[in-house]
């Protein structure tokens, strides 16, 4: 909790009920206490914003109700405590409804009851106030201009799609390779939506069984199928106000396929088990690593799925095509990684940052992460040299063009690379690269 005062107001006639309620409450330093012994001067004085009143329902100049009207009018946020002399349920109900937080009964036990109230209702704002710092920090988080490093023509144009994205609510298919940053443009579009405030569900579909899919998504009840024990909320329903974010969907079964559509098309599904149709209202964004229009001519994704979930399609560059974004990255990856490990500062050498721009990373902007923070750890001083950058040892052509050589010598150990990784299998060397095998002869008899 925050150090400023715990504002209450003490709304009641009775003089003597008035000071003793203003007692009780003061003995706690934490409380800033104002008394006021009508409706229309606590109403006056709304724009302090006290955190809580207590509020007498019968009140010289109108009725407790009244004035709780009034004060959720001018701001739901204060929460309302009501006192009276009597207990009508009646009356309590009208209250509860119209947003009182709570109703006591004047009683020798009135102080204890409030003090515990008034508790409860103070660690409610505390963890409501942390709530509304936290989203705010999720959505500041993915501002895209901030979450999605790179200043490459490439990767400016995946930030207009994003903005056009946000806007509506429209279903978006991002394609990419692995490791490009699928499910980090999906969060962007969702915290910059007017979603923002509500749920992000993520559901990876390669990861979840077959058998278990339907009621992963719609969820099933109690007993419903062996092993269900219990009423199970599915995806759909999580989602609901929200954004349902289906990662790797060209990986969907495709029995499961025809139940989606629908649900997508009707807006409603049903939980296993149930005969009730549950509404939900999501936006979807879908993601693949896959060509869906692909996958759809050789059967394996139903057109009118395709069709229904193609949206606004948001392709993510490869990271071998964002130009020297492969430096911003790898400067925010090693500043990061220092920081949370309580590292010195470190930066890349000349010649270190030409043998990261000389890489291809096919696992793209992850691989590129964990190469930096691997070189980071390794270095041991605060530049980081070559030496420090490890690539994976199966990829044939790690290093190949940090190197200034000419064309010549760049073939000569293209060619001696692949030979080395293929066991000097001229045969299949010369397929691979499209080359005949007396060309792979002629460029290493050179080597002599």
């Amino acid at each position: 909790m925050d150090n400023k005062p715990f504002k209450i107001f003490v709304v009641e006639d009775n003089d003597w009920y008035n000071r003793l309620l203003v007692h009780s409450l003061g003995l706690n330093p934490d409380y800033e206490i104002k008394a006021f012994y009508n409706g229309q001067d606590c109403i006056d004085r709304l724009h302090e914003n006290p955190d809580v009143i207590t509020l007498d329902f019968r009140l010289p100049d109108t009725t407790g109700l009244e004035v709780l009207k009034q004060i959720k009018g001018i701001n739901p946020d204060i929460q309302v405590i009501l006192i009276s002399e009597q207990s009508d349920i009646e009356t309590v109900v009208d209250l509860l409804k119209y947003g009182a937080y709570d109703y006591i009964v004047k009683s020798k036990d009135i102080k204890e009851r409030l003090l515990n109230t008034i508790r409860n209702i103070r660690q409610g704002i505390g963890f409501k106030k942390e709530i509304i710092a936290l989203k705010k920090e999720v959505q500041a988080k993915y501002d895209f201009q901030n979450s999605i490093i790179g200043d490459s023509k490439a990767i400016k144009q995946v930030f207009e799609l994003i903005k056009k994205a946000s806007e509506t609510n429209i279903t978006i298919s991002i394609s990419g390779e692995t490791g490009t940053g699928k499910e980090l443009v999906a969060k962007a579009i969702h915290y910059n939506s007017n979603k923002r405030d509500k749920k992000f569900v993520a559901v990876n579909v390669a990861s979840i069984p077959s058998e278990l899919i339907e009621s992963e998504m719609f969820g099933h009840e109690k007993g419903a199928f062996t092993g269900a024990g219990y009423r199970r909320i599915g995806k759909f329903e999580e989602a609901d106000g929200g954004t349902l974010f289906l990662d790797e969907i060209g990986e969907m079964d495709t029995n499961f396929q025809a139940k989606l559509l629908r649900a997508i098309q009707e807006k409603e599904f049903t939980r296993i088990g149930s005969n009730e149709a549950l509404k939900s209202d999501y936006r979807i964004i879908i993601a693949t690593n896959k060509n869906l229009s692909l996958e759809v001519k050789n059967g394996n994704f139903r057109k009118d799925l395709y069709y229904r979930l193609l949206g606004l399609p948001i392709e993510l560059p490869p990271l071998h095509e964002r130009d020297k974004d492969v430096l911003i990255l790898a400067k925010y990856f090693i500043d990061s990684f220092c920081k949370e490990n309580a590292l010195p500062k470190k930066s890349f050498s000349e010649a270190s940052q030409k043998k990261l721009l000389a890489y291809s990373y096919p696992g793209n902007i992850r691989e590129l992460k964990s190469v930096v923070e691997l070189a980071a750890a390794l270095s041991a001083s605060l530049k980081i040299e070559t030496k420090d950058i490890l690539f994976d040892t199966d990829d044939p052509l790690p290093e190949l063009l940090s190197e200034n050589l000419t064309l010549r010598d760049y073939d000569r150990k293209i060619i001696r690379a692949f030979l080395n990784k293929h066991n000097n299998n001229q045969q299949k060397v010369a397929e691979m690269l499209d080359i005949s095998i007396s060309t792979i002869y002629r460029i290493l008899k050179e080597e002599q």
